[in-house]
């Protein structure tokens, strides 16, 4: 019986919530952070902000439950990183976001081995992960300490230990796909093979212990974000698949208990890894959603992202956006794009804008639901999705039209630290299967779609045509 501190640290936002046995969430906190958007696709993130936000987030998630906290677990963003001083724990630079494309100039001069990458990795060679950042500060900013991803340094500040786990070291491109250990040949052909490196954790381990939350903590069932919310939404089986619409939109789809690579350019890497049991998931991503909301604020089309359903034209009137600023994923993977808009006329109206982008998150959903499918040799019948976003009925009922399927909605906001609670319990009980873990649910709401096929076709031929020319 298992009570769980869950801390969920993303773009965003940290989130902590403390979860009872049966799934009850005892006590929330959430503390909004700001990354730096800046010229040049630079996006930062303060250290020191994100180490308070976990620490404040999870002490009142703790004092709000009045409970006896078993274990502590960390969901991280990822493919954000930053150098460090290992003696004193000190960041030696900023947190260099997942979302930032500076380290576009260290991939493009690897480009000649690219396919040595995808074999190894399973990822395309892309400044999206985390390995040409590294490479990018170690050039650009600092050579002193460690360079790691944000979880390591975070891990660190807690519990004084030098870990990763397997599901974000897998997110490297210096992570061999079928051993899950750090691959030499690859990390010198990013000149960091003389870093010292985090040990890999598998995702039911303890990684350490914690007294920041009042007593002292374990802290284990450590996993990438994205991959605990595909845990959280009980997609355990083959084919099985979620989206979360939160800065960006992923979609996962289960693979197996095998590696396998994408021969459609989706990213391949751990799901998770315990002593029972493994599985692989494709990763495909929509760099910019509530990203591209923001966006939408900050151009005053509309005051809060609640206003989107109200604010949203009942029909695009010819306007088409690629809200590609932060560039193209799969299947493009072109981080030098930006977002455009076609079809405007004098008859256009903000919210026709509005619309605009949120078709166009949906349109790349519903390319990357095409891209799983051919991967995988088999239809999705059903979409599992999560996040902030889905509040948006406009967007959802987009997302059902465009992938002509049935989508199902998460009925809690908290997916990926539930997720990441359901393997804390497995760490806690020192093994177990993963299933025996996950709480049951049922979707808070169902998605149909209601255009017919052919118009949705229709649509997303003008979209695709769109986003090409944006290239």
């Amino acid at each position: 019986m298992t009570t769980v501190l869950a801390i969920d640290q993303g773009t965003s936002g940290t989130k902590a919530v403390v979860v009872d046995p049966a799934g009850n969430i005892l006590g929330l906190s959430e503390i909004a952070v700001t990354p730096a958007y800046s010229s040049g696709g630079a996006v930062e993130q303060n250290p020191q902000e994100l180490l308070d936000s976990v620490v404040a987030a999870g002490r009142a998630a703790v004092d709000q439950s009045r409970a006896l906290v078993d274990i502590v677990t960390i969901a991280n963003q990822g493919e954000t990183v930053l150098a460090w001083d290992p003696k004193t724990g000190e960041p030696l630079s900023n947190m260099v976001v997942w979302q930032d494309r500076r380290a576009e100039s260290v991939t493009n001069r690897l480009q000649d081995k690219s396919e040595i990458f995808e074999q190894k990795t399973g990822l395309v060679l892309d400044p999206y992960f985390s390995a040409p950042k590294q490479a990018w500060i170690r050039e650009n900013v600092t050579k002193q300490g460690v360079v790691t991803t944000s979880d390591s340094w975070l891990l660190h500040q807690l519990t004084g230990e030098f870990v990763t786990d397997v599901s974000t070291a897998s997110r490297s491109l210096v992570t061999d796909l079928d051993t899950g250990e750090w691959d030499r040949e690859l990390l010198s052909h990013f000149d960091l093979q003389d870093e010292k490196l985090p040990k890999i954790l598998n995702s039911d381990e303890i990684a350490g212990v914690t007294r920041h939350f009042g007593g002292i903590m374990p802290v284990g069932g450590l996993i990438v974000d994205q991959q605990a919310a595909l845990l959280a939404e009980k997609c355990l089986e083959v084919g099985e698949a979620k989206c979360t619409f939160g800065t960006g939109a992923f979609l996962l789809a289960n693979t197996g208990k095998r590696a396998v690579r994408s021969s459609a350019k989706l990213a391949a890497s751990f799901a998770w890894r315990t002593e029972l049991e493994t599985a692989y998931c494709f990763d495909g991503q929509v760099y910019t959603a509530a990203s591209a909301v923001r966006w939408l604020k900050q151009m005053g089309f509309i005051n809060a992202a609640s206003e989107l359903d109200i604010k949203a034209a009942s029909h695009h009137d010819g306007i088409y956006s690629v809200p590609a600023f932060a560039g193209l994923a799969a299947p493009r993977w072109r981080p030098d794009v930006k977002a455009s808009f076609s079809g405007i006329t004098l008859s256009s109206e903000p919210s026709h804008f509005i619309l605009a982008v949120l078709q166009g998150i949906a349109a790349q959903v519903a390319e990357l639901v095409d891209l799983v499918e051919s991967d995988m040799g088999s239809a999705l019948k059903t979409l599992r999705v999560d996040g902030g976003l889905t509040q948006s009925a406009v967007l959802m009922q987009s997302v059902a039209d465009l992938t002509q399927r049935t989508i199902e909605i998460y009925p809690s906001q908290h997916a990926t630290p539930l997720g990441a609670a359901a393997l804390a319990r497995v760490a806690s009980k020192s093994g177990g299967w993963i299933k025996d873990s996950v709480i049951e649910w049922a979707p808070s709401h169902v998605f149909e779609p209601k255009w017919r096929s052919e118009q949705a076709q229709e649509f997303r031929t003008a979209w695709a045509t769109a986003a090409d020319s944006a290239l």
